[in-house]
């Protein structure tokens, strides 16, 4: 086996402890070689629950490893990815890659002249079913698609912070997800026409190359236990569709950690790389 990737973790929320903490550290393709957040205190809980140490500050975390896994705001995500990228480190990145289409470029243009491998976070586009439902998506000729994201989330717990109750949340958060499948499952979007209301719902109508449209519906703001989130593609031939309430999202981490090692090792782009994660920037400037 090849040596392990020598990641570090900047981040301390809950993200960072359920997920991108845990993953990391349980390889074998990855060692988690640190924790750096704005909040000592959470950075070394989390290092000590993870068997590793806090870092000091950013640059002694870039000093420890060859990748950076960001779990932050898409804010604070934009400039520390810079200067990852500019220090030469590869980045494993959260979506949205930043709030606005500026501060997107800047982390894409940083990755594209230093070299360095990018991988997005899009977490159900690494579950074997998802897979398996856009390589049939491929073959399927759909006259129309519906795709929706709905959860209560951003109304209590660990996801209803700053950044998505400040209107960001259906679109920068959930929109990504959603607009990243129905164009590997229809091809590329050249319009999205959005129509929201204050109380927290969001409508997306895309327009596909095809002609085909889609139709998305995003919420983060509704009381209902389980989340809600799949795709419809609509036929002459019948439906094609994904329920991600019958994913175990957990099978998606180690297929991650397995492609980002090895896009690292290699020095292979991987598809869902920061100039994906512009596309959908702009994409979200609807």
């Amino acid at each position: 086996m090849e040596r392990p990737i020598r990641v570090g973790l900047v981040g301390s929320g809950h993200w960072a402890e359920v997920m991108h903490g845990p993953t990391l550290a349980a390889g074998p393709e990855t060692t988690l070689v640190g924790v750096w957040a704005r909040r000592a205190d959470k950075a070394h809980r989390l290092a000590k629950a993870l068997k590793t140490t806090a870092a000091r500050d950013f640059d002694e975390l870039l000093d420890r490893c060859e990748a950076v896994a960001f779990a932050v705001p898409p804010d604070i995500q934009a400039d520390l990815a810079v200067r990852a990228a500019d220090a030469g480190r590869a980045l494993l990145l959260e979506k949205p890659l930043a709030l606005t289409v500026t501060d997107a470029e800047r982390v894409a243009k940083a990755v594209r002249e230093n070299g360095v491998i990018s991988q997005l976070v899009l977490t159900k586009r690494y579950h074997p079913k998802t897979r398996a439902f856009l390589a049939e998506a491929a073959h399927f000729e759909a006259i129309g698609a519906r795709a929706t994201y709905l959860h209560g989330g951003f109304l209590d717990g660990p996801f209803a912070t700053g950044w998505r109750q400040r209107g960001h949340g259906a679109l920068l958060d959930l929109g990504p997800h959603l607009l990243d499948l129905v164009e590997a499952a229809l091809g590329p979007i050249e319009t999205v026409d959005r129509h929201d209301n204050p109380r927290g719902w969001l409508d997306l109508t895309c327009t596909h190359r095809s002609g085909t449209k889609s139709q998305l519906a995003l919420s983060g703001e509704v009381g209902i236990a389980r989340s809600k989130a799949g795709v419809e593609l609509y036929g002459k031939t019948g439906v094609l569709e994904i329920d991600f309430a019958t994913v175990d999202h957990d099978e998606c981490w180690p297929i991650l950690r397995a492609e980002f090692a090895h896009a690292v090792r290699t020095n292979t782009p991987h598809p869902l790389d920061a100039d994906h994660g512009l596309r959908l920037q702009h994409l979200l400037s609807c």
